[in-house]
């Protein structure tokens, strides 16, 4: 039986993005369901029916159901673990999954002042002193990690990895935005843009005609 991924719109759900990725990156065949957001009790229900938490993304798998976004990425790693979800150095594994909790649970102020929006024309954004010390913890991040752990490819631990797929919604959060970036985390940036499963989703969120006013902030 195929794996589902319920996920939001695509232009705007992040948090679909990031197991939407990570499968695809790791050529897992998967059905997809999409479930506009914010359009009224209808479409609530029709998420309800995959997952009690009222949320997307959701993952389903004959009888397991996972929701959250890095649980589902944890979930797949255990369930593939030829596919490179995680490094397979034990260090290299721990810092992995370190930032991708601190992503997971952290950078308030950068989410509520550059949400994801990919059809927003780039321009700059002034940021809050908040917002931009989470930009530049997340340069930081991004640095350290491809210096460190970079060798043999282009992204945080080489190939790509869940981790990748936690950061993927700031590389448009930065580009978007107008976020100042240089050096490594430029390059890497670049590489994800690159990425043809990050390419897919961009190209599909673009084709969508749902509107959310409330992610409209310009």
């Amino acid at each position: 039986m195929a794996l589902t991924l319920v996920v939001g719109n695509k232009n705007y759900s992040s948090w679909s993005m990031r197991p939407w990725i990570a499968l695809k990156a790791a050529g897992i065949p998967f059905d997809e369901v999409v479930i506009p957001l914010y359009t009224g009790d209808a479409d609530k229900q029709r998420i309800l029916k995959y997952s009690p938490a009222g949320k997307v993304p959701i993952l389903v798998d004959g009888e397991v159901t996972v929701w959250d976004s890095l649980a589902i990425i944890e979930y797949l790693a255990e369930k593939f673990p030829g596919k490179g979800f995680w490094p397979s150095d034990a260090g290299a594994r721990a810092h992995a999954r370190s930032i991708s909790a601190e992503m997971h649970s952290g950078f308030m102020a950068l989410r509520n002042e550059c949400s994801m929006n990919i059809h927003r024309p780039v321009h700059k954004r002034a940021l809050s002193s908040d917002a931009k010390v989470n930009a530049n913890r997340i340069q930081e991040i991004w640095t350290a990690c491809r210096r460190t752990y970079g060798r043999g490819g282009s992204f945080l631990f080489g190939p790509f990895s869940g981790a990748d797929a936690m950061y993927a919604p700031v590389v448009h959060r930065f580009r978007t935005y107008g976020v100042d970036v240089a050096g490594e985390a430029a390059d890497y940036m670049s590489a994800m843009q690159a990425h043809p499963a990050f390419a897919e989703w961009s190209s599909d969120a673009l084709k969508e005609t749902w509107v959310i006013e409330k992610f409209e902030n310009d």
